[in-house]
């Protein structure tokens, strides 16, 4: 066994040359000579190789991996060295695995140790590896892919919706006010029925429900239920007296009172900051709830593939995963957002704690700079074809207008990442300018900003995405969701560049997926066959709604994968299946890259992996 005298000397060695092969490959180097030297470089690479063969073995674990003074290549190197050596705590065989690494693609079985990758290759490799302690997995031909990261959630509040009441697939008003009816008869008097997730364009000619829907059903229980987009949302009489909300309450900033056009009277249904005046007397939840809630969300996540989330945080629910991960309960991933108006409180935070680990870190701002399309109050230029009187509005998050500029600037300025929320073409278009006069102003860094959804688009505005280096995070299913009626709000001409994941792709942007849950269903799988086929829902376009704009298998896979990993700017830990990257997988029931696409909304997931642990199968 070496010393201990052994062991500094190899890591002080092994610091020094990994400091300068970062200066030789960034050309920051003292003397130009240097920043020009291939031959120099290949021979610190060598030395380092050859360091580690003769002592990383008994000295250094993968582990080191995490050390800020060795840089990924000697991390790499240590974990080759010590695959060789010792056994795996689980291997994954017999299978075919999309690696995501395009210099190998396509391999049979992967290795790992404690939370990371030590091997990837051919089932002869990985045996060598295996002992009588490894947890051996045989996937027996399936598909094993890096975990699935989801660009968008609302995680807390998914798992609440899923103790709800389910309005989702209410056919028919009928159908929403008994699923209500039943859903009160199991409370005591005073509880709240939020959540539900309705859908009126579902209802024979879309009508707007209305409170004496389940006012006489919900006598004891005030009722704020949500559309499925979250833009609007149905209270009953209770829940408007107790927010004040009578025929003289005045639309808020932002925000619109749906009213009876012949008495005046408030119809019961809130458009976004209006919803806000309900919102403010709906009593906060206890920490037995959240962690109810929190633990329906993550066996969701475990059985969808999901190993990591872009989550919209509140600071409630960014202390409540903390709390988990302090416990070590966490099963998922959580790159937490929080508001953009209380930037200087995650600012703050990060300096004086850090940013967090590879299960809870901070990433970022979200803000809104519109609503949505099924609301009609997404931003447009031009007003909507089936409401004339109105082109959608700016909400709070912006108003006055320049608020969120300032924000931005602000925000960016301190390093931290941006994160809107944009629908219509106008908010996007805005964003863009927003963005862009932002990184003038504070200058070149890497910021990769992010607008949120990016639905509706000018075809001036999708080349500026990869221009600007603006990542578009999109949700695919709700292409196939909104294309039921879409055409109906906007028009044949503006629908050509909505959901536009091809014409993104093609202008060089890199495009990430997500769910938008509780919004959409969190099934990537669902969001992959959205984007490859584009059929809607309601299987009137077999074809694919506006199928120019499809994508393929591969192309909608990375951006549920590699290109989520870059949008977090974790691409050096997840997103790939690696030798030194973290033992996130998901393992398919079938191979959706083989089969015919109109069948991969069938697949099913069989195990959900997470830094090693089997989250989900047996």
């Amino acid at each position: 066994m070496h010393s201990l005298k052994s062991f500094r000397w190899c890591l002080t060695i092994l610091a020094m040359l990994s400091t300068l092969l970062a200066s030789l490959a960034s050309g920051q180097t003292s003397k130009p000579v240097f920043a020009k030297s291939e031959s120099l470089e290949r021979m610190v690479r060598d030395t380092i190789t050859s360091t580690v063969e003769k002592f990383g073995a008994s000295t250094f674990t993968v582990d080191n991996a995490n050390r800020p003074d060795i840089i990924r290549f000697v991390s790499e190197k240590l974990a080759e060295k010590s695959s060789q050596t010792a056994p795996a705590d689980l291997a994954l065989v017999n299978g075919r695995v999309w690696t995501g690494n395009k210099t190998q693609p396509w391999a049979e079985a992967i290795a790992s140790r404690s939370e990371r990758i030590i091997a990837v290759g051919s089932n002869d490799e990985i045996k060598k590896l295996i002992s009588s302690k490894t947890r051996v997995i045989d996937l027996q031909g399936r598909l094993a892919l890096p975990g699935f990261i989801d660009d968008h959630t609302h995680f807390i509040d998914g798992g609440s919706h899923l103790l709800s009441v389910e309005l989702r697939d209410a056919a028919t008003q009928e159908e929403f006010a008994r699923r209500v009816k039943e859903h009160a008869s199991k409370l005591s008097a005073g509880r709240w029925i939020t959540g539900g997730d309705w859908d009126h364009e579902l209802w024979p000619g879309g009508p707007l429900p209305v409170k004496e829907l389940i006012d006489r059903y919900t006598p004891n229980n005030p009722v704020f239920v949500t559309r499925l987009d979250g833009h609007m949302g149905l209270a009953n009489s209770v829940a408007l007296k107790m927010a004040n909300i009578t025929r003289e309450t005045k639309d808020p900033p932002g925000g619109t009172i749906v009213r009876d056009p012949r008495t005046g009277e408030p119809t019961g249904v809130l458009k976004d900051n209006a919803m806000g005046l309900v919102y403010s007397v709906i009593p906060d939840a206890t920490d037995a709830e959240y962690d109810e809630a929190l633990q329906a969300a993550l066996k969701a996540a475990a059985r969808v593939g999901i190993t990591s989330i872009h989550d919209i945080t509140s600071w409630r629910d960014y202390e409540v995963y903390k709390r988990w991960r302090d416990k070590d309960r966490l099963t998922v991933r959580v790159y937490a957002r929080t508001p953009m108006s209380q930037w200087q409180r995650q600012a703050e935070h990060v300096k004086r704690h850090g940013a967090g680990d590879n299960w809870l870190r901070f990433g970022g701002l979200k803000a809104f700079m519109d609503g949505s399309l099924g609301s009609t109050t997404a931003l447009f230029f031009e007003p909507f074809t089936d409401a004339p009187e109105t082109a959608g509005l700016m909400v709070d998050d912006n108003i006055p207008e320049g608020k969120l500029k300032q924000n931005i600037k602000d925000a960016d300025k301190a390093g931290l990442q941006c994160s809107i929320h944009a629908i219509g073409d106008k908010a996007n278009n805005l964003l863009l300018n927003y963005f862009e006069e932002a990184a003038k102003a504070n200058g070149p860094r890497d910021r990769r900003f992010r607008i949120e959804h990016a639905q509706h688009l000018t075809p001036s505005d999708i080349q500026r995405f990869a221009r600007l280096g603006v990542i578009p995070s999109m949700q695919p299913y709700h292409a196939i969701d909104d294309g039921r009626w879409a055409e109906k709000r906007i028009g044949p001409v503006r629908i050509k560049t909505t959901y536009a994941f091809r014409s993104l792709i093609d202008a060089g942007a890199t495009l990430v997926f997500g769910s938008d849950w509780f919004v959409a269903p969190l099934s990537p799988i669902l969001g992959i066959h959205a984007a490859v086929t584009r059929q809607t829902i309601d299987g009137r376009n077999p074809a694919g709604w506006v199928p120019e704009q499809k994508i393929t298998v591969e192309e909608a896979v990375r951006a549920y994968t590699s290109s989520c990993a870059y949008a977090e700017f974790a691409e050096k830990e997840k997103g790939m299946i690696d030798v030194g990257k973290l033992m996130d997988v998901a393992v398919l029931s079938q191979d959706i890259f083989r089969i015919n696409a109109n069948d991969i909304q069938k697949t099913k997931v069989a195990y959900t992996i997470v830094g090693g642990r089997v989250v989900f199968g047996h």
